[in-house]
């Protein structure tokens, strides 16, 4: 699980503040003497104060020594320092890359397996740029350095070829987290009448963990990198642990260590490598349907399409459906493609009178028609200002991690309504 600096394993400094306490106590054993005298001994000897103060101030110092220790051996627990693996090491952990895929968690090659007794999942990428060693280094220095709950951690990287920008892949390595994707909840081809995520206060949790997930990503990390971008944002990238059902977003630091935030054109900057079709157009590797419009035409990420990716998954998470589906027409022989983003629109563009029911029947049935439909329709409005097509109209992730905390504080109320009294008495008692 993901760990704040505060929750770290500080075994260490614990030894160090035991060593400090018996330095302390020590202190006070030297002292000890010279308190049982008698009021007369200490008055008549001048060296007795002296001794005593002397105890004290090397009590003191010790302690502050001590402290220092202790300090300097938690920062260095504190896990800030990126690990640089050998290529060798990846190759072992994963028995040559011919170990079982981890499937679930990313479309690219993943394995789970043990680095330095350390259960995790390494994802293999290919550059999209060129970064220098020392751009590398510092960029995931930085990245290593954010902490936060809804956020997977990045512990290292390697890269394929020895050096800085020398190999064509890089090995990016998180700490594995033991749950199930957030497609894989909404969706299970085995058994598609079931899901976990079957009542309504699951969700809302998941999508107020991601909404503050990425508006850490964007406004809050401190970090020297502007305009930090995660592009990656998809259901099939979040991890949903239990019990709780929390929400953790997956391949942060990704985009930044790939060279895939850069504001480079094809044309300025070949080793972008973009696809072209036969018909000669540019076109970029992306998710489908979380693409926005303007990272369709340019494969720029920014902020505003990563807003968009999360308006796409929000709607996925109240609906359960996919982004993009193909139904089969009778009447035509063809087969039709419909967005989520299409079928939200249709269900809040009816009338008044008929809004909550075609609200109701867009939810998800297997919520079993139990949710505040208040909440659904204000959270449907916000995921459909999140994929608007101008990127200036959409609100900012701030904006919207504030809207979706309210909505969950109206959640927790219609939830406490909803639970049977307790204070009812039933006597079977003849009148």
């Amino acid at each position: 699980m993901c760990k704040s600096k505060m929750g770290v394993n500080a075994s260490e400094p614990t030894r160090a503040r035991s060593r400090s306490s018996q330095s302390q106590s020590q202190g006070r054993n030297r002292r000890t003497p010279t308190t049982n005298r008698s009021p007369s001994t200490s008055t008549t000897t001048g060296t007795t104060t002296t001794s005593t103060s002397n105890s004290s101030k090397t009590g003191a110092s010790s302690s502050s020594v001590a402290s220092r220790t202790s300090l300097a051996s938690l920062r260095e627990s504190l896990p800030e320092n990126p690990h640089i693996y050998d290529v060798s090491e990846i190759r072992t952990a994963t028995n040559n890359f011919l170990a079982n895929r981890l499937s679930s968690s990313s479309s690219k090659a993943s394995w789970r397996c043990n680095l330095r007794g350390k259960e995790v999942v390494v994802f293999q990428r290919k550059f999209r740029r060129r970064i220098a060693k020392d751009e590398l280094r510092d960029r995931l220095s930085d990245t290593c350095r954010s902490h936060h709950g809804s956020i997977i951690n990045l512990l290292g990287a390697s890269i394929s070829g020895g050096g800085g920008g020398g190999g064509d892949h890089i090995y990016l390595v998180y700490e594995f987290v033991n749950g199930a994707s957030l497609a894989d909840c909404l969706r299970n081809p085995k058994n598609p009448n079931f899901t976990v995520l079957s009542n309504w206060n699951s969700r809302i949790q998941i999508a107020t963990d991601l909404a503050h997930g990425i508006d850490y990503i964007h406004n809050k990390t401190g970090l020297k990198i502007e305009n930090l971008v995660h592009n990656h944002i998809k259901s099939s990238a979040v991890i949903v642990t239990e019990p709780d059902f929390n929400g953790k977003i997956c391949h942060f630091g990704t985009a930044q260590l790939c060279g895939e935030t850069e504001e480079m054109s094809p044309e300025r900057d070949e080793s972008r490598n973009p696809k072209r079709s036969e018909s000669r157009a540019i076109r970029f590797e992306g998710v489908r349907g979380y693409m926005s419009p303007e990272f369709q035409a340019s494969g720029i990420a920014t902020q505003k399409s990563d807003v968009y990716a999360f308006g796409v998954m929000l709607l996925e998470l109240l609906s359960g459906e996919e982004p993009l589906k193909y139904r089969y027409d009778k009447s035509t022989g063809d087969f039709e493609r419909t967005s989520v983003i299409e079928t939200a629109k249709a269900a809040m563009d009816g009338g008044d009178s008929d809004r909550e029911g075609t609200l109701r029947r867009w939810m998800d049935r297997r919520l079993g028609d139990s949710f505040p439909v208040t909440v659904v329709e204000k959270l449907t409005r916000l995921a459909l200002e999140c994929v608007l097509d101008d990127p200036v109209n959409r609100p900012e992730m701030g904006r919207v991690a504030g809207k979706i905390s309210q909505l969950y504080l109206e959640s927790e109320k219609w939830s406490a309504s909803m639970k049977r009294p307790t204070d009812i008495t039933v006597s079977f008692a003849p009148r």
